[in-house]
């Protein structure tokens, strides 16, 4: 009897060992390579493990058990344990498949799971296939919801590039890296492009090579994350990869009909090259990821030929002085009247008319009243382009200005560290960037004939460049792990961005002789510190899973101006003194107009507008996630949020999501949000040369809403954006077909939207200021007057709640997967947003404004279309990549909607067609390591609808397609070359 007692005993226990084995394998993805740090979890139960950095894996499993294997980047397995040892392998995976760090504090959601859209973008192959390297341009061309596109002769903005998702302001949209608040930049756009008056994140200061993946959140989420999240979230996810190097060198250029001036060739040359690398840390999934790219940017310009006046009969007496060996500067009266006496175009009336011209009526240009009646003849003041261009032996084309691409050089570095201190979950982690980046851009062309062209220096004008000097610096540091059953993660990030000035090829006109060629003109910086703390626990035990979330974070800003050296903001007088009184007069052309002071095309920040401002806000948040059933799940979350300077706000959210089978879900939110003004918004001021929609410029100062000009016009204090959203959607996915579908409609309302205002000028009294009366100031408009003359500014503009929108729209995402015989494999994405943004309600101006008959200046015309026309409303594309052991085929279509001109005038806003632009790549896998790649963007050449005359927008033929409405901008072709190099 003992003896079968003990084989039932050896019977038993070794059935116990059979069905709970140890289990040991690899995971690999489809080329062999290992997975380091892929996770199986037993499905239905919290036990898992991850591989090592050998891809190899134990786990203590039953027979019969089924094993979740994951990846990023590689399509989730499911496997059953049917052996003690097992090899897996992993095929690359669908993107909306992932799980997902945004949208949910669910560590298990994935993104056709969750209740809100999340677009998922591998960077891994887009960096591969991809004839973009910069992660805006990247982003504009792979996810329709957003738009980005490189601005022209608009100062600081050609530099860095504004973007939106969903129609919204770059400023309505909230980045992340690894989960954690990225800092805007010190960059605030008010020049005449689409997101004017708002400040957004310099996206291309964080080097594509970094990336792993980039998670778009098309959803309302200021009560997940704070201020700035209405139009939703972007969070970059960075590199985990290790042992593993990976060098890229890009190279390309635009091979266009319409390159160096539409003559054609080639131009706008781009090199970037690229490496990523990192290295496993202890023994527990560690690693250090190091990833950087260098680029240079060559400018271009696609402005055919100045058409407008360059030279008056005055320009012609000084080309004879020079020929004489004159000097300019000293050219007397009598030296005027004699030379003019040798002008072959000038008829012997007008000869004789200037010899007998009093020194004052010398000195007086031409006058013609409002109904065109000349009252006073001057023909120094004629035009005489043609035939000075022909003395000069000169074209109009050397007076073109260079409108296109700004010249950019720079480099950016990127670390991602992880170092787990235990085998329960305790983590250190860190994340880094520097990026230093220079550029240069040009303004508009100073022509002689001009009062900013002292002629004494630039004899035949000038065309002024700005240089920026762009510099990065971020860091954050964290610790998380397990206290109980809870997730705690505590972290602190600090981010930091200035932008400096320097002017070249340029003058302080009001300084004559004395002035300088290059300026300081100073500039601003912002720095944000964010502490976070957050706690997380899921509960697989209640109902189907519970997932509860709460957390606080406190954040430190500061903004900064920096002033530049005088010469570079000053107007000085005819002696050289500096204007600092309003009974002081400036220097004046021949013809008497003074001279503007400060540096041609963006004058420096003065002392008076140099300041160092600073706030905190503090916040508390609770999210929770309940999934009630297998089929139905639930998620609420509120945050409240507290401004040092504005004080607080309470935001809500509510999303949902129902099963209907197994391949269909339908999902929606509702929810409310905020955004604080920026500390940019508040406290920007400055002095700038604007152009109005003929051309012409003029000095407009921006002035604080706290400011004494604000409150002569009327402008309210700024206060922060109230949003309310709501969405819905459905994702499905067709098994049979390989087909993942998801829909989702949308609908934002934004009350007291910050707006950049038109430029208010003093209202001179009634009878004054026409034809030859003088124009005359009393009260407050006399005071407006004096502040302005002390700004060295013509106008003023404010940042305002100006107005309330709403915005609509339909996203649709649809991805298919299919095997093409053996090796070949076609993945085809289809994406395309349709959106609507609108004005709605009345403006909110002050009784002040609407009294002084303002309004119309409060919030003009421009800048409606800016928020409603500007960037297409529709964006459709459709990418297909064919790969196979050897070749990658990538071929991308991207359908434009249309944009109107946003100019002031009704009967000039031009609309611009609709485009469809096309990319294509062919990359050929030499060897394992090395992969070799050419292709195009916008492979046949496509540009937008030209600038028609009929609306009279070309400005003399500077812009023969439109600056202030962006499609996908003027480059025309662009075809590129790539080596990638990949050890392992």
């Amino acid at each position: 009897m003992k003896k079968y007692y003990f084989i039932v005993v050896i019977f038993v226990f070794g059935m116990v060992g059979f069905t709970n084995a140890q289990i040991t394998g690899s995971v690999l993805d489809e080329e062999g390579t290992p997975l380091p740090g892929a996770s199986i979890v037993i499905k239905g139960t919290t036990t898992g493990t991850t591989t090592d950095f050998d891809g190899n894996f134990t786990i203590e499993a039953s027979m019969g058990d089924i094993l979740v294997v994951s990846y990023i980047g590689f399509e989730t397995l499911q496997v059953t344990v049917n052996n003690t040892v097992m090899n897996i392998r992993l095929t690359s995976g669908v993107a909306l498949s992932e799980v997902i760090i945004v949208g949910s504090r669910n560590p298990n959601r994935t993104a056709t799971e969750s209740t809100v859209p999340v677009d998922v973008i591998d960077m891994t192959e887009l960096n591969n296939v991809a004839p973009q390297v910069n992660l805006n341009q990247i982003l504009n061309y792979v996810a329709p919801s957003f738009t980005s596109n490189t601005q022209t002769i608009s100062d600081g903005t050609d530099h860095i590039d504004p973007a939106s998702l969903r129609g919204l302001g770059p400023d309505q949209v909230l980045v992340l890296i690894n989960g954690k608040r990225r800092h805007t930049s010190s960059l605030i756009n008010v020049n005449g492009t689409f997101g004017r008056g708002s400040v957004g994140t310099d996206l291309n200061a964080i080097p594509a090579a970094a990336i792993q993946r980039i998670e778009v959140l098309r959803d309302g989420a200021a009560a997940q994350y704070g201020s700035d999240a209405i139009a939703g979230v972007i969070n970059i996810i960075l590199n985990k990869n290790v042992n593993e190097l990976t060098t890229t060198v890009t190279t390309g250029a635009n091979f266009t009909k319409n390159a160096n001036d539409q003559t054609g060739g080639v131009d706008g040359a781009t090199t970037n090259i690229s490496a990523s690398y990192g290295i496993p840390l202890g023994d527990n999934g560690g690693f250090i990821n190091l990833s950087g790219d260098f680029d240079v940017r060559e400018d271009y310009s696609r402005m055919k030929e100045w058409e407008g006046s360059i030279f008056n009969a005055y320009n012609s007496v000084e080309r004879l002085a020079v020929s004489q060996g004159m000097d300019l500067a000293n050219l007397g009266d009598s030296d005027v009247v004699s030379l003019a006496q040798n002008l072959p175009f000038l008829t012997q009336d007008d000869k004789d008319l200037i010899s007998g011209f009093t020194p004052e009526e010398l000195h007086s240009p031409t006058k013609v009243y409002s109904d065109g009646t000349v009252v006073f003849y001057n023909p120094l003041s004629n035009n005489t382009t043609t035939e000075e261009l022909a003395a000069r032996g000169q074209q109009r084309s050397d007076y073109n200005m260079r409108v296109g691409q700004s010249a950019l050089r720079g480099g950016r570095l990127f670390a991602n560290f992880s170092l787990p201190l235990d085998d329960i979950g305790t983590t250190l982690y860190s994340f880094a960037g520097i990026s230093s980046r220079t550029g240069n851009s040009a303004g508009f062309y100073r022509l002689p004939n001009q009062n900013r062209t002292y002629t004494p220096a630039y004899f035949n004008g000038f065309l002024p460049e700005i240089n920026s000097s762009i510099k990065d610096q971020s860091i954050s540091l964290g610790i998380k792990g397990m206290v109980g059953d809870w997730s705690i993660d505590l972290s602190n990030t600090y981010g930091k961005n200035s932008f400096l000035y320097t002017i070249g090829n340029t003058h302080n006109a009001s300084m004559q002789n004395a002035s300088p060629t290059f300026f300081d003109a100073g500039g601003f910086s912002f720095l944000q510190n964010t502490s976070n703390l957050d706690i997380t626990q899921f509960f697989d035990d209640v109902m189907s899973g519970l997932n509860i979330a709460f957390g606080a974070e406190y954040r430190v800003e500061n903004y900064d101006i920096v002033a530049g050296e005088p010469a570079s903001y000053g107007q000085y007088t005819s002696a050289g003194q500096l204007i600092t009184v309003a009974s002081q007069s400036p220097s004046r052309d021949f013809f008497g107009s003074a001279r503007p002071g400060g540096s041609q095309v963006f004058p420096g920040f003065a002392p008076g507008n140099e300041l160092s401002r600073g706030r905190s806000s503090v916040a508390g948040y609770f999210d929770v996630e309940a999934d009630f059933s297998e089929a139905f799940l639930a998620s609420f979350a509120t945050r409240y949020e507290n401004y040092s300077d504005f004080g607080g706000t309470i935001n809500f959210k509510l999303a949902g999501r129902f099963k209907a089978t197994d391949n269909l879900n339908i999902r929606g939110a509702l929810n409310t949000g905020f955004r604080a003004p920026s500390l940019h918004q508040i406290n920007f001021n400055s002095t700038s040369t604007i152009f109005d929609n003929q051309g012409n410029p003029q000095e407009v100062g921006t002035f604080a809403n706290n400011s004494r000009a604000a409150n002569l016009l009327g402008i309210p204090q700024l206060k922060e954006e109230t949003s309310q959203s709501v969405s819905l959607g459905l994702t499905a996915k067709i098994p049979d077909a390989n087909l993942t579908i998801t829909v989702d409609g949308y609908f934002v309302k934004i009350n007291d939207r910050v707006v950049y205002t038109g430029q208010f000028s003093p209202s001179a009294d009634a009878g004054t200021g026409v034809d030859d009366i003088p124009a005359v100031y009393s009260g407050s408009q006399l005071e407006l007057l004096n502040i302005l003359r002390q700004a060295n500014a013509t106008a003023a503009s404010f940042f305002a709640n100006a107005i309330d929108t709403e915005s609509k729209g339909l996203d649709i995402v649809v991805t298919h997967r299919t095997d093409l015989g053996a090796n070949w494999r076609l993945k085809s994405d289809l994406a395309g947003t349709l959106s609507k943004t609108k004005k709605v309600g009345d403006i909110n101006a002050s009784d002040v404004l609407r009294n002084a008959g303002k309004v119309g200046t409060y919030f003009p015309e421009d800048s409606r279309v800016y928020l409603e026309e500007a960037v297409p409303r529709t964006k459709i594309n459709l990418s297909n990549s064919l790969t196979s052991n050897k070749f990658i085929i990538f071929l991308r279509n991207v359908y434009f909607g249309e944009v109107t001109e946003a100019t002031t005038t009704v009967a000039n806003q031009q609309v611009f067609g609709t485009k469809l632009v096309t990319d294509l790549s062919v990359g050929y896998k030499a060897t394992d390591a090395l992969t070799l790649t050419i292709g195009a963007n916008n492979l046949f050449d496509i540009y937008p609808d030209r600038a028609k005359d009929e609306f009279g927008n070309r400005s003399d033929g500077r812009f023969d397609w439109s600056r202030r409405a962006q499609q996908f901008g003027i480059g025309g072709r662009f075809l590129f070359a790539r080596v990638n190099f990949t050890l392992k």
